[in-house]
């Protein structure tokens, strides 16, 4: 359980390096990232690297005692490069370039541009790659972020065609998966082949599909381009990338894979991402100070499987920040509260954006750990006192690793590119029905992980998926191998590789486990709400319905108000036919947990719960007075039972 704290050396006079170190040792941080927004004052002209600054303040900060964190500089190119090769700044769809003057204004595609970022981290990596304080280096800086990936530039469109023909072998072949009878849309090669941009209507799914799986391998390349260099450099140290919360734009499981990644990083802001979701404004007013119960939860369990077991979160919320649409201040206790939510979620790390509020340029609206004067912020008190209470107590400095979960939620990016490339209904979004179903699971008291569909599911009792567009095989055989209960929702199978209707219509291959088909689909406007009843839980169907078959021996466990399959059932799995109301969903799980041999608990209203070695922790995101679940005969290390807004309180039980 370790604190640290982004920091800008550069943004500040170095008179006052010193006293910033010394004050981070005495606060409690132990890890500082820096530099990865510096490329200017590294190489201030094409060539001409000044590292002196930086050198003195690695030493500062080494011998203050603190670890550090490198961050590669590519996440802003300097204006002498954008003005030698105006070709690197990205495209957006409606094929307008973006401009210098922010951060993120390059394209991912561009030759040029990696060349150029593969010679600045090759520079930076050859000076400080061994050097003894420096643990760790961050690749870049939130790839994808501000809408910069994917990029419509001619760079991606010459790399696409690569990237197609690797992928097809001939231009005939292309056009017989793409289905390009249809609308004369047939190419004589690939180089004839564009964007899935600025048509009249939309675009062929499966090319835009194929368009967003070949930004997500850029995505990938680009990062793995600096993982080949740091490895060299640098062979000592964790190399990461932070990630951002509900972000889709790229696949987080195939750009980790192999030796990409030795850390899952990611950037934390609650109640700004509470505020950008798409929750229901009543939520959204309940936990406007607070953030929503599994906003970061969510992630957390996400990135500690991209991780494989280790994650970080890179930048953590501090106090109020500048980007969301509202920008509540936190309640008291928050700032607290969320570090010790990573912790028990698993975080080796909790690291806070940023140091010291910088009063100018585009952040200045965004607090700190120090107020602008250097007085410690509301936020940075409860730093201290969280590092206070870790040092003061040997069973929360030497917490145990997460363990695995009982439960698995199946969480697909393909899935939310298929669905948002063909929504068929507004207010349908994949990754608010997970994100749905995962509430459910955490309402229930139960410990969650979150996985690939190609993750080895055997050791799991319960596992949900919200719903998976395409069904492979392999995904099958884990289930007839399986003693543990499915649930999967709407959807699921709905299409194949090549973004089609599967033949023996959805769901697919499930199908062989499951024998029910779907025969038509319905996305319902908010006036049509089919109704139904599961035990004494009423509620309808919202977003997405369909009209199901059930064939064989399959059970129809619950029916809509008119008489259509809602809940079906065959062995040990569940297909739930549409998009159903929170507390349904609720009650779904807590029947196949039930069967699957797993105790659950209704948590208070805002109360969460994480176990972690042999500690359970409890937190309070309501505004309301509440009582933790501890048993009787808890052992409390942090805080007591009864919670106000925004305590956490941790106990293990006397004789486990």
């Amino acid at each position: 359980m370790q604190l640290g704290v982004c920091y800008y050396p550069e943004q500040w006079p170095r008179s006052m390096w010193a006293d910033d170190a010394k004050r981070m040792v005495e606060l409690g941080i132990t890890h500082v990232r820096i530099a990865e927004f510096a490329w200017s004052r590294m190489e201030p002209r094409a060539g001409e690297f000044v590292w002196e600054w930086l050198d003195e303040a690695v030493a500062v900060l080494a011998a203050a005692g603190l670890k550090l964190v490198l961050g590669t500089p590519t996440a802003s190119p300097p204006k002498w490069l954008v003005d030698a090769h105006p070709d690197v700044l990205p495209v957006r769809a409606d094929g307008t370039r973006w401009n210098f003057g922010s951060r993120r204004h390059y394209d991912i595609s561009s030759d040029t541009y990696r060349r150029e970022c593969v010679r600045i981290v090759s520079a930076m990596a050859a000076r400080y790659g061994r050097h003894p304080s420096i643990v760790a280096w961050q690749t870049d800086n939130e790839l994808g972020c501000h809408d910069t990936v994917p990029s419509y530039s001619a760079a991606a469109l010459a790399r696409f065609h690569r990237w197609l023909h690797l992928r097809y072998g001939t231009v005939g072949a292309l056009n017989d998966a793409w289905g390009n009878v249809f609308w004369s849309m047939e190419y004589p090669s690939f180089d004839a082949i564009g964007l899935p941009n600025l048509t009249p209507t939309d675009a062929n799914p499966i090319h835009l599909l194929e368009f967003r799986r070949f930004m997500s391998d850029e995505v990938a390349s680009f990062h793995c381009e600096q993982i080949d260099v740091l490895r060299q450099h640098a062979p000592d140290a964790d190399l990461l990338h932070n990630f951002m919360g509900f972000f889709t734009t790229f696949d987080h499981y195939r750009f980790a894979e192999g030796d990409a990644l030795d850390v899952a990083a990611w950037d934390s802001y609650p109640i700004a991402r509470t505020e950008s979701i798409a929750l229901p404004d009543e939520q959204k007013a309940r936990y406007a100070r607070t953030a929503h119960p599994d906003v970061s939860a969510f992630d957390h369990d996400r990135y500690r499987a991209i991780g494989r077991g280790r994650f970080w979160v890179m930048e953590q919320q501090a106090g109020p920040v500048n980007w969301a649409p509202w920008n509540p201040v936190p309640a008291k206790g928050m700032v607290r509260l969320w570090a010790y939510e990573a912790f028990a979620h698993g975080a080796e790390l909790v690291s806070y954006f940023r140091w010291r509020q910088c009063p100018y340029a585009q952040e200045q609206m965004h607090s700190g750990l120090n107020l602008p004067n250097d007085e410690l912020s509301p936020g940075g008190l409860e730093v201290q006192q969280a590092a206070r209470e870790i040092a003061a107590s040997p069973a929360l400095s030497a917490l145990g690793a997460a363990e695995r979960a009982a439960v698995a939620v199946v969480f697909d990016y393909e899935t939310q590119w298929m669905f948002e490339i063909q929504r068929h209904g507004r207010s349908f979004d994949y990754q608010t029905l997970a994100f749905d179903y995962y509430e459910s699971l955490r309402e229930l008291g139960l410990d969650v992980d979150i996985v690939p569909r190609n993750a080895d599911l055997s050791a799991y009792r319960l596992v949900v998926v919200p719903s998976v567009a395409v069904m492979d095989d392999a995904l099958v055989d884990q289930i007839e191998r399986s003693t543990a209960q499915w649930v999967f929702g709407p959807r699921s199978g709905s299409k194949t590789n090549l973004f089609a209707i599967p033949s023996t219509l959805p769901p697919g291959a499930l199908q062989r486990v499951l024998p029910i088909q779907v025969l038509e689909v319905e996305t319902l406007r908010p006036t049509l709400a089919p109704a139904l009843s599961i035990g004494d839980t009423d509620g309808v169907a919202l977003h997405w319905r369909e009209h199901v078959r059930a064939n064989g021996e399959t059970r129809i466990e619950a029916q809509f108000d008119d008489a259509w399959p809602a809940i079906l059932s065959h062995g040990n799995v569940r297909y739930v036919a549409g998009w159903l109301s929170h507390a349904l969903h609720r009650e779904v799980l807590a029947q196949a947990a039930r069967q699957a041999g797993i105790a659950t608990q209704r948590l208070p209203d805002g109360v969460r719960i994480r176990r972690r070695g042999e500690l359970t922790f409890a937190f309070n995101f309501g505004p309301e007075l509440a009582q933790a679940p501890a048993p009787a005969h808890a052992d409390f290390v942090l805080g007591h039972a009864q919670l106000n807004t925004g305590d956490v309180c941790a106990w293990r039980t006397v004789g486990d």
